[in-house]
């Protein structure tokens, strides 16, 4: 029996086994946008030597009606000849939808080995996961992850079970299908930067999603701001959807919200010197608690600081030499 000797197995336990994701999720569908994305994504991966956002190539949004299967094309092509070392990923239509399975076939048959996952919308139940899972075999895509778009208050509802699903790797929360699914009932003020972070059906479903979650080690990734322009209510909206909500992850849908989106997510460089130093010294005690600057540290604190590790990683913060051993060999 293989002995765990890395800190992420050793403090994470079961959890280690979910794959660590960037904390971005870029979404573009018009052709021009989606090869500008993919540019910008090779230029970055340069500049930080680590993929720092993933590209979600849009059929859903991005396919005019009836020209649904030249999209498709167009994505697998364009997830075919990505860049080594970028995360692609593709948002099918819905398991409903007349284009889904016709989707699932030509993107993963022809670009499968590219990809990073399939993005799910309108998920519902555990029974449209199931449905995804059977298209992603047949079309020999086994091996991709889903990610599930909740956007409906049945959604909401099943969201503990669906994340629950081993083939899910993240939740999303679709803000604007939600709002206008109770007819009314929620205001579209709710829609926008403010008034998703105060109206009270709104907060609940976000909580709820991020709770399901955490609570099977999966990423909940946060909705989009679509005042893009608005660069300081941007910052403000992922610096809430991070610090106060328990995302770990959110929507970009114009380039200029990548950056802020990283920024907002990655931690104060002191507490990266500080998680550095505490679990440094419980190494070197081989984890078991320690005292530092007169506090008691254990493996629950040390669990803690390894994820603020991690999240600096993938927000492309430069390490503490003495704990960059960690990473070497890894990519975000």
């Amino acid at each position: 029996m293989r002995t765990a000797t890395h800190p992420r197995e050793i403090l994470l336990g079961a959890q280690a086994a979910a794959n660590m994701l960037p904390v971005c999720d870029h979404y573009s569908g018009v052709e021009v946008r989606m090869r500008k994305s993919l540019e910008l994504q090779a230029q970055m991966l340069q500049e930080f030597g680590a993929c720092v956002f993933d590209v979600t190539l849009d059929c859903e949004d991005g396919a005019a009606v009836g020209n649904e299967k030249a999209h498709a094309r167009l994505v697998a092509s364009l997830a075919k000849n990505s860049q080594a070392g970028c995360r692609v990923a593709a948002r099918v239509h819905a398991v409903d939808h007349p284009a889904f399975e016709e989707d699932i076939a030509t993107i993963v048959q022809e670009a499968g080995h590219k990809l990073s996952h399939i993005m799910l919308p309108k998920v519902d139940s555990v029974d449209d996961i199931l449905r995804a899972e059977r298209a992603l075999e047949r079309a020999s895509g086994g091996h991709i992850p889903l990610h599930a778009l909740i956007e409906s208050p049945a959604a909401v509802h099943q969201a503990f079970e669906i994340a629950a699903h081993a083939r899910v790797q993240s939740l999303s929360f679709g803000l604007m299908d939600f709002v206008s699914a109770h007819a009314g009932a929620i205001p579209g003020a709710a829609m926008g930067v403010q008034g998703q972070f105060v109206h009270p059906m709104v907060v609940r479903a976000k909580l709820e999603i991020a709770a399901a979650c955490h609570a099977y080690g999966k990423v909940p990734s946060h909705c989009v701001v679509t005042e893009f322009r608005d660069a300081p209510a941007l910052q403000v909206a992922a610096s809430k959807a991070c610090t106060e909500l328990g995302y770990t992850r959110m929507w970009s849908i114009h380039p200029a919200q990548i950056r802020p989106i990283l920024n907002a997510f990655a931690p104060a460089t002191s507490e990266v010197q500080e998680a550095a130093d505490i679990l440094v010294a419980a190494a070197a005690q081989d984890w078991a608690p320690i005292s530092y600057n007169g506090v008691l540290h254990d493996r629950a604190s040390y669990r803690y600081y390894w994820q603020l590790l991690e999240r600096a990683f993938l927000t492309a913060m430069a390490l503490p030499q003495h704990a960059r051993q960690w990473f070497d060999g890894n990519a975000a």
